[in-house]
């Protein structure tokens, strides 16, 4: 943690400390959304903070419990609970128009977060979002393994510690699938995927692109990104739609 910016506290009911940052500034309100075992540090939420900072926005970045700085155990939690968290902090801190942008497992928290504050939400971006990842991100054995012990870990490519799911979190996940039909969102959609992304498929983002329901949908395509999009040009395409996005509301 910076010492220098420690982040604010919302207490949930069951006493879990829930870790954010809140900048007051001109709204809609940006709401950044972190991945799969990461968190608000990440280099996309910092930016983009930087960002609001200069551009006089309001934004709020959080942790989900369980995740970065926020109480809880990680392996506690489901996609139901972290949905649950981030509409806890909204509800606290937010009064008026949001604009949600979501990173990869964020991305598919942003859908489930737009179909409950519904007209709340003026805005969704997702950035390699991967809604029904449970679904298509598992093989048959990993599937049964699941079932079987309860718990699945993966090597993975991002830090030393693997990656966990949970049973609980996996059935969670399926029973909040949205691909399989129209997704009832009318806001503007704008969905960045890097085409080299070995995690994510981009032409998940060409699915839901074309399960939404909104007519004012857009998908950016960047042939050599990966799944993070973190390079210094990434960065600056996030910026450059989040910018034009709130100018058009």
């Amino acid at each position: 943690m910076d010492d220098l910016n420690p982040p604010q506290w919302l207490v949930r009911a069951d006493g879990v400390r829930l870790a954010f940052h809140y900048r007051a500034g001109k709204g809609p309100t940006l709401v950044f959304l972190p991945g799969y075992m990461s968190d608000m540090e990440g280099s996309k939420a910092i930016a983009l903070e930087a960002w609001a900072i200069r551009e006089s926005r309001a934004m709020l970045r959080l942790d989900y419990s369980g995740c970065g700085k926020s109480g809880g155990a990680f392996e506690d939690g489901t996609l139901d609970i972290w949905r649950d968290d981030v509409l806890l902090m909204i509800h606290h801190l937010i009064e008026g128009p949001v604009l949600l942008v979501g990173s990869s497992m964020g991305g598919w928290l942003a859908l489930l977060i737009t179909l409950v504050l519904k007209s709340q939400v003026v805005g969704l971006i997702g950035i390699a979002g991967a809604p029904d990842f449970t679904d298509w991100g598992f093989g048959d054995r990993e599937k049964e393994q699941l079932q079987a012990h309860g718990r699945l870990e993966r090597v993975s490519e991002y830090g030393p510690e693997p990656m966990v799911t949970t049973r609980a979190f996996w059935e969670s996940g399926n029973a909040n699938r949205l691909l399989q039909s129209e997704i009832a969102i009318d806001c503007p959609v704008r969905l960045i995927h890097g085409q080299r992304d070995s995690d994510v498929p981009w032409q998940i983002s060409l699915d839901l692109a074309a399960r939404l329901r909104s007519a004012d949908v857009q998908t950016l395509l960047i042939k050599d990104g990966d799944h993070r999009l973190s390079r210094p040009p990434d960065i600056a395409a996030l910026l450059r739609v989040v910018g034009e996005s709130l100018e058009a509301l």
